[in-house]
């Protein structure tokens, strides 16, 4: 209250003094000399007296005044009570515009995350379904592939027949060949011959005849001429018809050595589409071995190892060469063959190998292979597989030929099933609601093995996919995206 308004009351303000030490401060505020008239204290009390005449500047000493009946009390707010209430409200306020900052920021970034998240599993999503369509299309590719491949070994197999028969056929011509050959060789020597021992003849009868020996054996003599003109027309009529058969030989020979090289023709075109056939179907098995990490000569060789059986149309093509070099055409067809048995082995091996999906209905996928955000804690920790998402109940299918090493309830992984699987690769599915394979049991790719489910450590039902090898987890869609080319 101001002294105008305490006057007002009916009271009086009377002068007063604080002792400081050698000086007193009056009731104006102003330093006065103590009574022994010496100067100014100390430098703290000069100081302490400026900063309590600017706290009084902006901060002037007020008072409250509690008024009852029978009594009056005030409150003094000297001016430093007043400087740290002031700076406690402000520290308060500021406080609280900070705070609201935070939690606005962070939620701003948290919609954003959200927002986020959801764009990336859209993109998954359409990236999933883009990979099964590509997987239905090659799918389709490769089982018209297969068909053709089928043809044409059923093809080539005819024209190896053919080609048999006909060389077969090439060999009686040439010893037909070299039959008449002789004969007509025979037949010539023959008819020299009988020319000669016509010429001697005639000239034995010239010299009768100069003897005058005519009459006596003129019938002699033109019966022998008889016999001699005709074996030379014999001779000559059988030479003629050899000249003939081998001129319709030779014809016959030239018309076979024509379609040789037909069959020929037709043989390099056939194996021409089986090299390419054998190139379409092998490389993609190859790439895909590959691209996931899979060293494919020890494959084949493990392969080849459990399945070591030979014959049939796949078992190398034997000729008889005399001793002699394999023809380019066995050749070729022999590399065919190998090209078909390494086929067969890298197709064995993927049905060994996890290069399949398990979830075949609809589905989402929900989490990747990493380290990521723990759903239940919120820490950082790795996720060692893949997950789908989808209703309980839904099918869940083994992804390459196995043996059941464990079915039943395996701690966070709740209902778990572990399939182990050739070249040191194991699978496990976990978070079922039903177990449909037991312990030891023998599954094949595409058998069911369960149902999705919400067993053990989860957020909602799911498939929890992992796999495995050597005991080391790898991701899972290394395998998947891998088969996207083949199957």
């Amino acid at each position: 209250m101001t002294p105008r308004q305490i006057e007002s009351l009916g009271l009086k303000m009377l002068p007063f003094e604080i002792p400081l030490g050698k000086h007193s401060l009056g009731a104006s505020g102003d330093m006065r000399p103590n009574w022994d008239g010496t100067r100014t204290g100390s430098l703290r009390s000069r100081l302490a007296i400026r900063v309590h005449s600017l706290l009084e500047r902006y901060f002037p000493e007020r008072r409250v005044f509690l008024r009852s009946d029978k009594d009056t009390r005030f409150i003094r707010l000297r001016p430093h009570v007043q400087l740290i209430g002031f700076a406690g409200s402000t520290a308060i306020v500021a406080w609280a515009i900070i705070a609201t900052a935070i939690l606005l920021m962070d939620s701003i970034g948290s919609g954003n995350f959200r927002e986020q998240a959801k764009r990336d599993q859209r993109t998954y999503e359409a990236r999933l379904n883009y990979l099964a369509s590509e997987r239905d299309r090659r799918a389709e590719e490769a089982l018209a592939a297969q068909e053709r491949f089928n043809s044409a070994l059923q093809q080539i197999s005819r024209m190896q027949s053919q080609l048999l028969e006909s060389e077969t056929r090439r060999r009686e011509l040439e010893t037909g060949v070299e039959v008449i050959q002789t004969t007509l060789r025979r037949a010539m020597k023959e008819r020299d011959f009988a020319r000669k021992a016509e010429k001697e003849l005639r000239v034995a009868m010239a010299e009768n005849a100069g003897q005058g020996g005519v009459a006596q054996s003129g019938t002699g003599s033109d019966s022998a001429l008889d016999m001699l003109a005709m074996a030379l027309a014999d001779t000559a009529a059988e030479r003629d018809k050899v000249i003939a058969d081998a001129q319709d030989a030779l014809q016959q020979a030239d018309d076979m050595a024509f379609q040789i090289k037909l069959m020929q023709d037709q043989n390099d075109q056939i194996f021409r589409q089986l090299e390419e056939a054998m190139t379409v179907s092998v490389k993609p098995l190859d790439k895909m071995f590959r691209a996931a990490g899979m060293n494919t000569e020890s494959i084949i060789s493990q392969v080849r190892r459990g399945y070591s059986g030979q014959g049939g149309p796949l078992t190398p093509l034997t000729f008889s060469t005399k001793g002699e070099e394999p023809s380019p055409d066995a050749t070729r067809a022999n590399r065919i063959i190998n090209q078909m048995d390494r086929l067969n082995l890298y197709r064995i091996a993927a049905e060994k190998a996890p290069f399949a999906i398990p979830v075949k209905n609809a589905y989402r996928f929900t989490s990747g292979f990493g380290y990521r955000r723990d759903p239940k804690t919120g820490g950082k920790r790795l996720h060692k597989g893949v997950d789908f998402a989808g209703p309980v109940g839904t099918p869940l299918y083994a992804t390459a030929d196995g043996v059941v090493t464990h079915a039943g309830w395996g701690s966070g992984y709740g209902r778990l099933v572990k399939i182990q699987h050739e070249f040191g690769i194991e699978t496990r599915y976990a978070h079922m609601s039903k177990i449909r394979v037991s312990v030891g049991q023998r599954v094949s790719r595409g058998q069911r093995i369960g149902d999705m489910g919400a067993s053990g450590r989860v957020t909602g039902p799911h498939l929890h996919y992992e796999v495995r090898v050597g005991g080391k987890a790898v991701n899972p869609m290394i395998y998947i995206k891998a088969a996207n080319d083949v199957f």
